[in-house]
């Protein structure tokens, strides 16, 4: 008895070994196939089907807009810019007799982009007098398009201004402001495009030589990918812009031979870089053969020089300087005083051994352009620069708990402010998101109808609950793909407005593969935010992170639109 007991214990615990032994088997199986399910390479192919997977496990709650009067006036270019304190001078007067400079970055920066900071500290010691009384100047760095926005829009006027170009000087002189040019070149420098050598060397190969037209025909042609930067707040993209235009058409740059010739080149162009930051970070990476560049910046990086060629185009970018309005002839002594001392044989070879000065050859191909051109080529470019493509883009705004007070309100008026600089052409959507993601619009042309449901949406916002980013970028990539297969021609991007702390739901890593794949590309606005996440999210595909913990967001927000919508 005693042995058939042991026996049938024996039998039961084989037996329960064996179903043990099963189960771990086909739980390892599973788990396997799991674990390769989430880990397996994200292709083009089978992105639809990780992101129906992904989806399945959002709870999505569909939100009925409400209409709000939005405003029909022209967007305020004075009050979307900061106080100028914002742009703190880099060197301060030390006299009460002094003039006020803005400068252009390059030479208005740290290290070799420092030039002129290293003039004025100069000039400033040197106890240099006028009418007995010691004088001196005060440099604020600021860049060029920015610079313009306050002269033309009269939020703060310097009594100079040295922009990297004079097509800035025309346009404020078009605006009606009082400018008068002191000086055509404080130091010299060139605009250029770099391409791959690789690339360039097919270019050579195939046009015999490499000059604008050659790029533009091959960009055109879609032998090359190219990116340039924003015309309405880079000089070398305004230069570029009007550059490209001219090689179309050289008598008439807004004419239609030149806005065909446009539009066929714009449609092979991957991204207008929001930064040059931006723009470089996507040459390293490989989306881009070639982008542009000026010179002295050029130069001063030796990886760059090391593996591009660099092709000068367009106008010079010689530094010139202007005095504006009505200045007092003490001021305009202290400002010919203070050019006449930067151009002095000293700081000319500063200027050179900082990387100023050079290609002194070349001369522009482009005859002058008057500032209403200039201002009508920047119009045409934001009208055009999409081609046939239309934008169509969600906005994922984060309402939960950790954004309540001051974070919220920022992000509503960021919305509602950068609103207005978003094109009627393109389409729209809404999503906020909490522990739950809702669909507060669905996607659809930016007309009064749609700008009117938006504001409403926006201005509804309360904020509580956990934050389920990832979700909800889960649920408008699943928007943009519908909105994609009803118009197949449609340019996707997502605006994420958020903290990003997400805290539930889906994570970076179940997105970020899928995302790629899918090249949407992720521009991220973070408020009281983990920066160096957001920036982690906006680099999967080459677009832009913004800190909007500063106070010139919403300035950010109109050169962001300006280049993307």
């Amino acid at each position: 008895m005693y042995q058939k007991n042991n026996s049938f214990k024996a039998i039961i615990i084989l037996a329960g070994i064996a179903v043990l032994v099963f189960a771990i088997i086909y739980g390892g199986i599973s788990l396997t196939k799991n674990l390769g399910k989430s880990t397996e390479v994200v292709t083009k192919e089978n992105a639809q089907e990780v992101l129906n997977d992904l989806y399945k496990g959002i709870t999505v709650n569909n939100v009925q807009a409400r209409k709000e009067p939005v405003s029909l006036e022209p967007a305020d270019k004075k009050a979307s810019l900061p106080d100028i304190s914002k742009y703190p001078p880099q060197v301060e007067k030390s006299t009460d007799a002094f003039v006020e400079i803005f400068s252009s970055p390059e030479k208005a920066g740290d290290g070799k982009d420092g030039w002129l900071i290293q003039c004025a500290r100069d000039f400033n010691s040197s106890n240099i007098q006028i009418n007995g009384k010691s004088v001196s100047v005060r440099i604020r760095g600021i860049a060029s398009g920015t610079g313009m926005d306050y002269i033309t829009s009269g939020k703060y006027v310097p009594e100079a201004f040295t922009p990297s170009n004079e097509l800035w000087g025309e346009m404020i002189k078009s605006e009606g402001v009082k400018i008068s040019l002191v000086d055509k070149r404080l130091a010299g420098n060139v605009a250029g495009i770099l391409t791959s050598k690789k690339k360039n060397d097919e270019l050579v190969k195939k046009y015999g030589s490499i000059n604008l037209k050659n790029i533009t025909d091959a960009v055109a042609n879609n032998e090359i990918a190219m990116g340039y930067t924003n015309p309405f707040a880079s000089s070398t993209g305004l230069n570029f812009l009007l550059s490209t235009l001219s090689t179309f058409d050289s008598k008439d740059i807004l004419g239609q031979k030149a806005v065909d010739g446009f539009e066929k080149f714009q449609a092979n162009i991957p991204f207008v870089a929001y930064t040059t930051l931006q723009m470089r970070e996507s040459a390293k990476s490989g989306v881009l053969d070639g982008f542009i560049m000026e010179y002295q910046t050029f130069i001063n990086t030796p990886e760059l020089a090391s593996d591009y060629v660099f092709t000068p185009f367009g106008f010079r970018h010689d530094s010139p300087i202007y005095a504006l309005g009505d200045l007092s002839q003490e001021k305009k002594d202290i400002l010919n005083k203070f050019v006449e001392f930067c151009k002095s044989e000293k700081y000319r070879k500063l200027a050179s051994d900082y990387g100023f000065n050079q290609l002194n050859d070349y001369n522009s191909e482009i005859g002058a352009v008057d500032g209403k051109t200039i201002i009508q080529a920047q119009k045409l470019w934001k009208e055009k620069k999409n081609g046939s493509n239309d934008i169509a883009a969600v906005f994922v705004a984060d309402v939960s708990g950790s954004m309540n007070g001051v974070p919220l309100n920022k992000l509503k008026e960021s919305l509602l402010n950068g609103s207005q600089y978003i094109s009627k052409e393109n389409s729209i959507g809404l999503v906020t998101f909490s522990s739950d993601v809702n669909i507060n619009l669905p996607i659809a042309k930016f007309d009064l109808n749609q700008r009117s449901l938006f504001t409403g949406a926006i201005k509804d916002m309360n904020a509580s609950g956990q934050t389920a980013m990832y979700d909800a970028i889960v649920v408008a990539t699943k928007m943009l793909l519908d909105e994609k297969a009803k118009n197949p021609n449609a340019k996707l991007m997502l605006f994420v407005l958020t903290d990003g702390e997400s805290n539930t739901g889906h994570s970076m890593k179940d997105v970020k593969d899928m995302m790629k794949a899918f090249k949407i590309p992720i521009y991220t606005i973070g408020y009281n935010a983990n920066v160096k996440g957001l920036q982690e999210l906006s680099s999967i595909n080459e677009a832009a992170s913004i800190n909007a913990d500063t106070d010139d967001v919403i300035y950010q927000l109109e050169n962001l639109f300006n280049a993307q919508m």
